[in-house]
């Protein structure tokens, strides 16, 4: 179900093309890829020790998401005019976004936590399912989350400024409406 993570990827790619959105497709799965190694480790030990650290990564990310959205509010259209292969920052930093995006929702952690050992067989090696559940989430994740990328990258030299606009205002209160969703949710799982 597209969230965050998906609107990030497809207004990245819509203003710098599919490759800035392929960069957050990167930084989610390794967001991802932590994710399901804190699963294997034990996710129980974990929260007990960080618990209260996941209260403030929502509040962080959630606060990030707002302010994202507010950006995408504000602009006045013209990344219509901004030529696709020209990205806006780095790869670097396009790929640490998504990281940050795909951790700013410790949702998915608890998500992992709960579907996952459902189908993890207590008589094998529990850390090894885990890992190879969990990779075969992120191996769909990655497909669905590059093909929006390059839609949204090709679909991007389409629009014009007035659609363009009408793009970012709608994805930018879902990204406002996402942050103060989490903002105002009281748990975390």
């Amino acid at each position: 179900m597209p969230g965050p993570s998906v609107t990030v990827i497809i207004a990245n790619s819509l203003r710098s093309g599919s490759r800035a959105g392929l960069m957050n497709v990167a930084g989610t799965q390794a967001g991802l890829f932590t994710m399901i190694a804190i699963l294997a480790v034990g996710l129980n030990t974990v929260v007990a020790l960080v618990g209260e650290a996941f209260v403030y990564l929502k509040i962080a990310g959630a606060l990030y998401l707002i302010w994202l959205g507010i950006r995408m509010w504000r602009s006045d259209g013209a990344l219509g005019e901004v030529h696709p292969a020209v990205p806006v920052r780095s790869a670097q930093g396009y790929f640490w976004q998504g990281f940050i995006i795909i951790w700013s929702n410790p949702k998915a952690l608890f998500l992992f936590g709960a579907f996952i050992p459902q189908f993890v067989s207590t008589a094998g090696h529990p850390a090894l399912q885990t890992v190879l559940l969990g990779l075969t989430f992120a191996v769909v994740a990655t497909v669905f989350d590059s093909l929006y990328a390059f839609a949204a990258g090709h679909t991007g030299g389409w629009l014009n400024r007035r659609n363009i606009r009408l793009v970012e205002r709608i994805s930018g209160s879902c990204l406002i409406g996402g942050g103060l969703w989490m903002l105002a949710s009281r748990r975390i799982g």
